[in-house]
């Protein structure tokens, strides 16, 4: 059920508070943020999901000018069926060109056309939402209810699904931390073998696992949304790794919880099957995990590229200046081709410092090793891409953990939460398990199968393969 006012809250008035006229704000805000009425995005149909440029809904002029006639249809819409309001993407015709781009639309359900065809569509997991299918037949909008610029629906559509990505963060985080209990709980309790599972080292190495998974996930949840609140400008990067990290360390946290649970979490008088359920969904929505690995490696190498004689000019987004991945503080990682010494302010983290500093100069080069070896074909290079966007991926959230960690060392007694220790030790614990990680993936840069995966694969899909 959070997942209602969730998807309400972060992707429904969302764009009307940032692309919307003085006028749309008082007509459509105030009953959006009271809760009298609910909101939807709509954005995703048959042949559009993670490649939201890609929508096909048509919104033609009227005759008179006054308004554009939609037809088209829109499915996997959280809330459609309940909405009162609906942000609706579709394509408008370009002035003087054959082309069209997508334009942001305000529609509500009582315009002729609007039809749900299903207001609640059977699914794998988060059964208690109304995920819709709605089709639109010769429906009128009048023109004021155009949200941004005409043409600009896809920056509105990539930047509200910004803040959508950032609510990962914290959703993952409160089920990850419910999971944690349970795993410890049970691990103490439960005895086979004439001992408590908790003796044993593999349950161990769950639980430590778990613990500074959940630690990083809302270190990087903290850090992100406070970029954001900062008005720190571009941070599409950061909210897409964000979203990776937290949904596929949530799916694995799940997956040891199941484990140490063992049967008993198997059958539905017990929250752990819905949980797995539930939590498929994570790493699809709002932008599929493989495509915004892609897209972080691509956006983040676009500085470098520059750099190296503009070779990289094939990646270059219409979006604007996106070319950042964020470190400590702030930092460019993309930029940096030498170890940067990270500043800390307690001398007990300035050996996890130098270490950062140093993971992050040897990223650098290998990135650049990357551009000068494969230069515009690399955007193509989908094995490599997500080696970069991982390690990226581990560098960020290991400065966000390692700025969180400096903060707490500075509290007072009084301040420090009952854990305060353990914490800590699970920040320590993921610095030095993601700086292994860190140097595999930048090692198979290298060092890897990929020349027999692609044959295999191909092999495959031209029916050789069959088993």
């Amino acid at each position: 059920m959070p997942i209602i006012p969730s998807a309400h809250e972060s992707i429904g008035p969302r764009a009307i508070v940032l692309f919307g006229t003085p006028e749309q704000k008082r007509q459509w805000l105030p009953k959006l943020a009271s809760g009298e009425w609910l909101s939807a995005f709509a954005l995703t149909e048959p042949e559009a999901g993670s490649d939201a440029g890609n929508v096909q809904t048509a919104a033609t002029p009227s005759p008179d000018g006054r308004g554009f006639v939609l037809n088209g249809e829109k499915r996997w819409i959280t809330n459609g069926g309940l909405a009162k309001v609906l942000t609706v993407m579709a394509r408008t015709p370009v002035e003087g060109s054959p082309d069209t781009r997508v334009t942001a639309f305000m529609v509500t359900p009582d315009m002729p056309g609007f039809e749900v065809v299903e207001t609640r569509m059977e699914k794998c997991g988060v059964r208690g939402t109304a995920t819709s299918r709605l089709k639109f037949t010769n429906m009128y909008v009048p023109r004021e209810n155009v949200l941004g610029k005409l043409g600009g629906g896809l920056r509105v559509a990539l930047t509200v699904l910004d803040f959508g990505r950032t609510t990962f963060g914290a959703s993952c985080t409160g089920t990850a931390k419910f999971c944690v209990e349970r795993a410890v709980a049970h691990a103490n309790r439960r005895v086979q073998f004439g001992q408590t599972l908790g003796s044993f080292e593999l349950v161990k190495q769950k639980l430590a696992d778990m613990a500074a998974g959940t630690f990083a996930m809302e270190s990087v949840t903290y850090q992100t949304a406070a970029m954001i609140d900062a008005g720190e400008g571009d941070y599409m990067i950061e909210t897409a790794m964000l979203k990776v990290f937290s949904t596929e360390v949530l799916w694995q946290i799940i997956n040891d919880t199941f484990q140490i649970h063992g049967g008993l979490a198997y059958f539905t008088d017990q929250p752990y099957e819905r949980l797995l359920r539930d939590a498929r969904i994570n790493t699809i929505g709002e932008g599929a995990n493989d495509v915004l690995r892609a897209f972080a490696a691509l956006v983040g190498m676009r500085d470098v590229g520059l750099e190296l004689k503009g070779i990289f000019e094939a990646i270059l987004h219409p979006w604007g200046n996106l070319g950042r991945i964020t470190g400590f503080a702030g930092r460019k990682l993309s930029s940096l081709l030498t170890s940067p010494k990270i500043e800390v302010e307690h001398d007990d983290l300035a050996e996890n410092a130098a270490r950062l500093g140093q993971l992050i100069g040897t990223f650098g080069g290998q990135v650049e090793r990357l551009l000068r070896r494969y230069r515009e074909s690399i955007v193509d290079r989908q094995y490599q891409l997500a080696r970069v966007a991982d390690s990226a991926t581990e560098l960020y959230v290991s400065a966000c953990v390692l700025r969180r960690m400096d903060q707490m060392l500075h509290l007072a007694p009084a301040d420090q939460t009952p854990h305060h220790d353990r914490d800590l030790a699970a920040g320590r614990y993921y610095l030095r398990t993601a700086a292994r990680r860190i140097k595999r993936y930048l090692y198979e840069l290298s060092d890897n199968v990929d020349a027999d995966t692609t044959p295999l694969a191909d092999a495959m899909l031209e029916g050789k393969g069959k088993v």
